[in-house]
């Protein structure tokens, strides 16, 4: 072992008498790496959890990308321009959408509600995962009414369960004695839950068919048509490459735009929540440079005797600096320590339940990533190292004749 770390580890360890207030200082300034690094580890990994959660859940429910008119009326030729898509081989699935605001109402209660219509036979659409109550089908029931999915929110705001009868009625303008609304009854076969109330209390999906019907539309004609491609990341840019191909009156609006609110509220937390917790980083560092000239002041005469002896400078400097990097990296592992604990808890118990309703889940994920831990490892170290520097070089200036005759 070389002189230096010999040196650094005995001083360390402290074991002369009269040491407590030392130790008591350095112990504090080894909790305070401790608990900045944990607290910034285990908020960046909320943080992430957050921002990966509401990606899924949006992502995994509305279309990367949805082609509508410009000023909100209905395509016509619909049909052909679904397969004009057929030559972008980034799109990996296409759905010809029916939507339109309508009245839903069941024996008990009546809502407003946003009732979209597409393929029934679709096997892969996306909704289909998060049914948590029935199944995921459109298809005519045994009694003869074709099924309705409806949100959680939505279906507990009609007190709606499994097998209820579903009334849809519509009616373009208000209704009067040559114009009555369309109306047809479904029977609601699935209730699924997003956790979002843009999804779980606003949408009712039925057949595309059946939505056709209800708001007098041909074959040709539907509302939009909802595309996922393989690279989600790219949206935004494919969607620009079909609005310049396209051109009016095709609008192709990507989900990045569609939902921007949302997402600038996760990427404002992922900014600024690290920025604030740094804070404690810089302030355990500034205590390191009090324990560490605490140390300095304790060994005072030591270093006038090593001077003595032929020590050099750079040697006496090398000598705290290390203390200080041992402080660090005691206090490192600590942290690192805690913040994989937190994750093994929140994992697995939820200690830290939220609300549903404002944060569009239970409880607070949680999602390290190893470049965080890198990166706060890095510069924890080069903090303390540097806050170290100061309290060392005063030990290596220390005149070794002063302070041998010190107290004398």
């Amino acid at each position: 072992m070389k002189f230096e770390w010999y040196l650094a580890l005995r001083y360390f360890r402290g074991s002369r008498k009269g040491s407590g207030f030392l130790s008591f200082i350095k112990y504090m300034a080894i909790g305070g790496v401790a608990v900045g690094s944990a607290g910034l580890l285990i908020a960046l990994s909320i943080v992430h959890g957050f921002k990966s959660t509401i990606n899924d859940k949006i992502y995994g429910f509305a279309a990367d990308i949805t082609i509508e008119h410009w000023v909100d009326k209905p395509l016509e030729r619909i049909d052909t321009l679904n397969t004009f898509l057929d030559r972008y081989p980034q799109i990996t699935s296409r759905q010809i959408v029916t939507q339109g605001q309508v009245m839903i109402q069941t024996r008990d209660a009546v809502s407003g509600t946003l009732l979209k219509g597409i393929s029934g036979d679709v096997d892969d659409y996306p909704v289909k995962k998060y049914v948590e109550t029935g199944t995921f089908d459109l298809l005519n029931q045994n009694g003869g009414k074709p099924g309705i999915i409806l949100g959680e929110k939505l279906a507990q705001q009609l007190n709606a369960e499994i097998g209820s009868v579903i009334t849809v009625y519509t009616v373009d303008g208000i209704a009067d004695g040559l114009r009555s609304p369309e109306i047809q009854q479904f029977e609601l076969t699935g209730i699924y839950r997003v956790g979002m109330d843009q999804f779980d209390d606003l949408i009712a999906i039925v057949d595309r068919q059946h939505a056709q019907k209800l708001f007098g539309f041909p074959d040709r004609r539907g509302t939009s048509i909802e595309l996922r491609i393989a690279d989600k990341d790219q949206s935004f840019e494919f969607a620009q490459e079909l609005k310049a191909t396209l051109g009016f009156p095709y609008y192709p609006e990507p989900l990045v735009q569609t939902y921007q609110n949302i997402f600038e509220w996760v990427d404002l937390q992922e900014s600024l929540i690290p920025v604030l917790i740094s804070g404690m980083i810089i302030v355990a560092a500034f205590n390191l440079i009090g324990a560490v000239l605490m140390m300095v002041l304790e060994r005072t005469r030591d270093i006038g005797v090593l001077k003595t002896l032929g020590t050099r400078a750079r040697a006496v400097k090398q000598i705290f600096l290390m203390e200080g990097l041992l402080v660090s990296l005691i206090g490192l592992i600590i942290g690192i320590s805690l913040s994989l604990l937190f994750w093994y808890l929140q994992s697995e118990f939820q200690i830290i339940p939220l609300s549903q309703e404002n944060y569009y889940m239970s409880y607070a994920p949680v999602e390290p990533h190893l470049i965080d831990f890198v990166i706060v490892t890095i510069v924890t170290t080069i903090l303390c190292t540097l806050a170290s520097w100061l309290p060392a070089k005063v030990a290596s200036r220390t005149d070794p004749v002063k302070v041998i005759s010190f107290g004398k």
